[in-house]
């Protein structure tokens, strides 16, 4: 008698599990957990003891900054056309400049 396969090479343990690897239904999840649950009428009930929540630390004497700052200006474009940005002709003005006429 001989051990699985699975049993003989535990290098596959560590790979991912996929749907290819199980049988049909298999669903991985994402690992979150519930919050609470289903009623027999279809409905949901939270626990609001299994919620979580974050508790923010004191910011006071907080040194770094955020990484785009608050002092830029909004630039709204100027358009011919009332399609904006997403007009054909725009891009295809736009190519010929930055490529060329090929």
């Amino acid at each position: 008698m001989q051990p699985t396969r699975i049993l003989q090479g535990m290098r596959y343990r560590k790979l991912r599990l996929t749907t290819k690897d199980v049988n049909k239904g298999f669903y991985k999840g994402t690992g979150t957990g519930t919050i609470g649950r289903h009623t027999k009428h279809g409905g949901y009930v939270i626990d609001w003891t299994k919620v979580r929540t974050y508790v923010c630390p004191s910011l006071e004497g907080f040194k770094l900054t955020p990484f785009v700052t608050k002092n830029i200006q909004k630039v709204h474009g100027q358009y011919e056309d009332g399609q904006g940005p997403r007009s054909p002709a725009l891009y295809l003005s736009r190519w010929k400049v930055e490529n060329g006429l090929d």
